[in-house]
């Protein structure tokens, strides 16, 4: 692999480099700026130089350098502060000839930046090498190791002379160098490994360029590479090298088939350990990855259009990637993917979307803590409907090929569904209420196939659970269960398209506990109330839960008088102790499916509906009373006229 040449190195799309100067008064910053601008050593300098700007072709990478010089006076202290967090990069200066100034980068300068919040890459520079005391027997690595231990921002260190043209030009290179090609998302210091973001970006590089899956790169497939990346193809007598010095330091790193994934990391490990970082990044951008190794916004949708109602779903050919992309890691072919598959999965993303709430743990798993295809589709289904960009960009890191647009698809909106009374969707959020121990929690257990337990544990913050429902017929519908704590009810509709999203709306209580039902019911009405007052209205249905113990004496009477009044469906029984859910989540579906009907009324939204009513027929009768009286002059005049013409 070669290294990256000028016209081949990526810098990532900047447009400039801003260095800001620092460091004690007399340690040689503006002679340092002015020699390397003009490649003179002044005679007389200005003890502050106006901004330097150095032109293009300065260095290989062809990006503009500007060079602020500061000044370390207390006078002028506000102002440096400004300057060096506007930096890319800061240069630290220090005198060869005098210790003290070193010192103070350990005591001031450093701890100074890192109290002003500067995370941009230093660069130690000792100026008037040629000053320095020639009985001074210690070396730049013995001097600086202990400072860059204690501040791992420093980036590289360096001596020179403005005087005697030693090293000015390398100062600037190695400032711009570590803007451009930045070493710290690459490359850990302490451990000297690359960092596991970047082994997982270069895996999917490997992946990608291994076009026949052998698990090697042939020589055929680096020389690909090679001209995608660099823009010129090796020799075969290149390949040869690259791959004997690979094996020579490890042996595992080329195979009978070509360099392995273990050498095309080594490589790269080989490449910054030898500064040449340009050349690993100029493969990273290659393949669309930012200075955070993650693929760049323009690769990536930032957001979908779409209303407050509609929905992203994963598209045919999205999901049959998916099923594809499971048998592949399936590798015991037991049916599951187990929690070592699914790293191996993850392992070019930059790191797994369901290691955290509220995808952790939200899907069905097997007895050995696998994920059935069922529970892998329905965790993609969820990331799709919370995350749709996340979902995307994680399709695209293990493998999706296709045009980022054919992965996605916008639902309908849900006003338009009523209207025409059917939904089209393949995934449906259901939101779930109800008070404190009504069975909430047991209800998205059991529908996680978790077993039922008696141990009561509050749900704090909303949880999500989803799976796949099968439906009559043999089609497959995924519903999102989410549940809203009591005391997260509040909040939730002070927004006032919170219930847009809700394809339908479940409030369970304990069938045994008559204030459980009176809580219940003042929940239903409150979203009922806020789906009329903001056209959002949402299918509702009731269960009853905890079927097994004995209803409350007034149960029926009270759940028929409230059902017939607001116009939905009775409470449906259910008990998670017994593991009777009476095809709850098949019903479910089916009402969310028919999103015209079980729309709870109000007695408010009721008398409205009525007033509108009266409005609009009164309205028609003045309106047919004007045609009237119009169509009467009308034939008044034709009458006058006649009579006016006969005589």
């Amino acid at each position: 692999m070669a290294k990256a040449s000028a016209g081949a190195t990526n810098s990532g799309n900047r447009t400039g480099v801003r260095i800001v100067v620092a460091g004690d008064r007399g340690t040689g910053k503006s002679s340092l700026i002015v020699t390397a601008a003009a490649e003179n050593f002044p005679a007389n300098v200005a003890p502050v130089l106006p901004p330097t700007r150095l032109p293009d072709d300065f260095y290989p990478d062809r990006v503009p350098i500007t060079i602020i010089d500061t000044s370390s006076s207390l006078e002028n202290r506000s102002a440096l502060a400004d300057e060096l967090r506007r930096a890319d990069a800061v240069v630290l200066t220090y005198a060869c000839d005098q210790p003290a100034t070193l010192d103070r980068l350990s005591t001031f300068w450093l701890p100074e930046l890192r109290r002003l919040e500067v995370k941009v890459p230093v660069i130690v520079v000792g100026c008037k090498l040629d000053l320095r005391d020639e009985n001074q027997q210690m070396s730049l690595e013995q001097v600086m190791s202990p400072i860059m231990q204690q501040f791992r921002e420093i980036e590289t260190c360096i001596e020179c002379s403005a005087s005697t043209h030693i090293q000015i030009p390398e100062v600037f290179y190695y400032a711009q160098k570590a803007v451009l090609h930045p070493t710290g998302p690459l490359f850990d210091q302490e451990t000297q490994t690359l960092k596991p973001r970047c082994v997982r970006a270069l895996k999917r590089i490997f992946i990608l360029c291994d076009h026949d899956r052998d698990g090697a790169l042939s020589d055929a497939e680096l020389n690909d590479f090679q001209v995608k990346c660099f823009n010129a193809p090796l020799q075969p007598s290149e390949i040869s090298g690259v791959k004997r010095v690979v094996q020579e330091k490890l042996h595992e790193g080329v195979n009978d088939r070509g360099l392995t994934l273990t050498g095309f990391l080594f490589l790269h490990a080989l490449f910054i350990e030898k500064g040449r970082l340009e050349t690993t990044w100029t493969v990273l951008r290659k393949f669309g990855y930012n200075n955070d190794i993650k693929l760049r916004e323009d690769l990536i949708p930032l957001s979908f259009k779409r209303a407050p109602d509609q929905n992203m779903e994963l598209t045919t050919e999205a999901l049959e990637f998916l099923k594809g992309i499971f048998s592949l890691f399936d590798i015991d072919g037991d049916g599951a993917l187990h929690p070592d598959e699914l790293v191996d999965l993850f392992s070019t993303a930059p790191e797994s979307p369901w290691i955290e709430a509220p995808y952790k743990d939200a899907a069905e798993k097997t007895a050995l803590g696998g994920l059935s295809l069922d529970g892998f589709l329905s965790q993609w289904a969820l990331l799709t409907l919370l995350d749709p960009v996340s979902s995307l960009e994680n399709l695209i890191y293990i493998g999706y090929a296709g045009d980022p647009p054919s992965a996605m698809r916008v639902t309908r909106k849900r006003r338009l569904d009523r209207k025409k009374q059917q939904s089209d969707r393949n995934v449906f959020q259901c939101f779930v209420f109800g008070p404190k121990e009504a069975g909430k929690s047991g209800l998205l257990n059991a529908f996680l196939g978790r077993p039922f337990s008696d141990s009561y544990n509050p749900t704090i913050d909303e949880r999500y659970a989803v799976n796949v429902v099968d439906q009559p017929g043999g089609s497959k519908k995924t519903l999102v269960l989410r549940e809203i704590p009591e005391d997260g009810v509040r909040k939730l509709l002070s927004k006032r398209d919170s219930l847009a999203a809700c394809d339908i709306a479940l409030f369970v209580y304990d069938s045994s506990d008559e204030s459980s039902w009176k809580r219940a019911t003042e929940l239903l009405v409150e979203v009922a109330s806020h789906g009329e007052n903001t056209s959002y209205e949402v299918p509702c249905l009731i269960v009853a839960a905890k079927d097994d113990l004995d209803p409350y004496p007034m149960a029926i009477h009270d759940s028929t008088r409230l059902t017939q009044d607001m116009g939905i469906e009775p409470p449906i029984p259910i008990s998670a102790k017994l593991g009777d859910f009476n095809t709850i989540f098949r019903r479910i579906i089916a009402a969310a499916e028919h999103p015209h009907l079980s729309i709870p009324e109000t007695e408010a939204g009721r008398s409205r509906k009525q007033y509108s009513r009266l409005i609009n027929r009164s309205l028609m009768v003045v309106s047919v009373g004007a045609a009237v009286a119009i169509v009467g002059l009308a034939a008044y005049r034709v009458y006058a006229a006649r009579k006016s013409a006969s005589s």
